[in-house]
């Protein structure tokens, strides 16, 4: 039996403290220890992207990282994006352009396109589908998924800020 060690990562603006076997994977971490089951598992492989979340502000696949490698950083998974009074952009887009069906795929799609539009934020349709080349749709053609990326990247072009995601907590430790 491993010995357990101590993490602390601030999730959706919340700084979490967790004491976990070295082998688990951050998607467990995630949706076992803390219950934010958004972040879904699909292969446990990195090949499908359900469980995409941004690691520091960068897109990751929670399945192949273990939770200890993130000690200390910053989580953001699909509930930390906003809520129905107040829509990401990028949820908005998915809202407006039907970019979703049966929803498994939609959370990592999802912080897969915050993460895309984060270093472009005026990408091309071709530059969307090669950035959500990682993530796996099985119900659809990628079109309406596509055009939720575009309308998330025009809705932010025109207000004039950054596709940012804010802080869902207060920051206290639980």
């Amino acid at each position: 039996m491993s010995q357990k060690q101590h993490v602390t990562l601030t999730v959706n603006g919340v700084k979490r403290s967790l004491e976990v076997e070295p082998r688990q994977l951050l998607v467990h971490a995630l949706r076992d220890d803390l219950g934010l089951t958004g972040t879904h598992v699909g292969c446990d492989t990195s090949q499908c992207g359900a469980c995409t979340v941004l690691l520091n502000g960068e897109a990751v696949k929670s399945c192949t990282t273990l939770t200890v490698q993130a000690d200390g950083a910053e989580v953001t998974t699909v509930e930390g994006l906003g809520d129905m009074n107040d829509l990401h952009p990028v949820q908005e887009g998915f809202w407006e352009k039907h970019g979703l069906q049966c929803g498994f795929c939609t959370p990592g799609v999802m912080m897969t396109a915050v993460g895309l539009l984060k270093h472009n934020p005026n990408p091309t349709e071709e530059e969307i589908r090669e950035g959500l080349e990682g993530v796996i749709c099985r119900c659809t053609g990628y079109q309406n998924i596509v055009r939720a990326v575009q309308y998330a990247a025009q809705k932010t072009s025109q207000q004039g800020t950054a596709v940012e995601v804010a802080a869902a907590g207060s920051g206290s430790e639980e």
